[in-house]
């Protein structure tokens, strides 16, 4: 007899006194859960229907579900309906924005505001990347993501108070101007377009920086190094190689950016001023300061969601038709 099999035959059988099975070891071996096993994984499209399960619902209650019933109290007449009332369907909401052009200027700065700081996020961010993925050793690259993850590990109000800090007439930007002779008295930073946009550029640099850092990670160094032997300086590689293949970064990092900016609402309020109202502050109102209103403030912000889609989606268009473009 050999070893194996000397040692098959003195290994305790499974389920004896010696070796009492665990509970996934029954129930691996439980009739109806080895046949549920079988159905579920007949065929790789049964596979993927049951892994799409998850995600579809996840997506369907805390995504689309909270914007559909948002639009649908935005079509109502009433919102919430008093007992005994019946509730009625009208579009007088929506022509109240189209009507009443005092909401316009924040609407429109709104956009305006979101479409320029994140066009600064990508100019500060992008260098940022571009070190991180071509300069930074590999084994070093996760210590120092890691140490621009720290600020994104408190929430969005206890980071804006640190603006806050930061741009007050005694803090750390004006006692460093004033300590080095360069002013002589604080310079008024906070509640100005300037606050709210960097409080907005630092809350949102992460949504950039990661696409960013993913698309230029990618790149291979060999294409650099190729074209630096063939003559081309650091703008001409940066500008034909780096930049071209990286469109699809940008892309992702700027809709993510983009949407996230038309929506914030404690940012604004906090950091900026009366010349800085954002549509988010006039949305709120409805819903906080107005009343019975709440038709109209889901009315407001179903159209700045579908505003900001709209863009959204003309930009990708935009985006792509620059990608076949380069690779033409």
């Amino acid at each position: 007899m050999t070893d194996s099999a000397t040692a098959k035959q003195d290994r305790p059988a499974l389920g004896s006194a010696g070796d009492a099975p665990t509970f996934w070891g029954r129930l691996v071996g439980w009739g109806p859960y080895r046949l549920l096993m079988q159905l579920a994984t007949a065929s790789p499209r049964r596979q993927f229907l049951i892994l799409m399960i998850f995600p579809v619902l996840w997506v369907l209650t805390q995504h689309l579900g909270p914007m559909l019933y948002m639009i649908r109290v935005s079509l109502t007449d009433a919102y919430p309906v008093a007992p005994g009332v019946e509730q009625s369907f009208t579009l007088e909401h929506y022509a109240k924005f189209f009507t009443n052009s005092i909401f316009w200027q924040p609407f429109f700065r709104t956009l305006t505001f979101a479409a320029t700081f994140t066009f600064c996020t990508l100019i500060i961010t992008y260098p940022v990347a571009y070190f991180l993925a071509r300069h930074v050793s590999r084994r070093n690259q996760m210590r120092f993501l890691l140490l621009l993850l720290i600020p994104f590990w408190v929430g969005e109000i206890v980071r804006t108070y640190a603006i806050m800090i930061l741009l007050g007439n005694t803090g750390a930007v004006n006692l460093a101007l004033q300590t080095l002779g360069l002013v002589d008295r604080p310079i008024p930073f906070m509640y100005t377009s300037f606050s709210m946009g960097m409080g907005i550029v630092y809350l949102t640099a992460l949504y950039m920086l990661l696409p960013l850092y993913s698309a230029l990670e990618k790149l291979p160094q060999s294409m650099n190094e190729a074209a630096a032997d063939l003559g081309a300086g650091a703008w001409t590689r940066f500008r034909r190689i780096s930049l071209p293949l990286t469109i699809e970064g940008i892309s992702s990092g700027c809709t993510l950016v983009f949407l996230i900016s038309t929506g914030f609402y404690a940012t604004p309020v906090l950091l900026g001023g009366p010349s800085t109202t954002v549509f988010a502050e006039t949305i709120a109102g409805f819903f906080h300061v107005a009343g019975d209103e709440w038709p109209t403030g889901a009315a407001f912000a179903t159209i700045m969601f579908m505003a900001a889609l709209v863009i959204t989606f003309a930009f990708q268009k935009l985006m792509n038709a620059l990608r076949k473009g380069e690779a033409k």
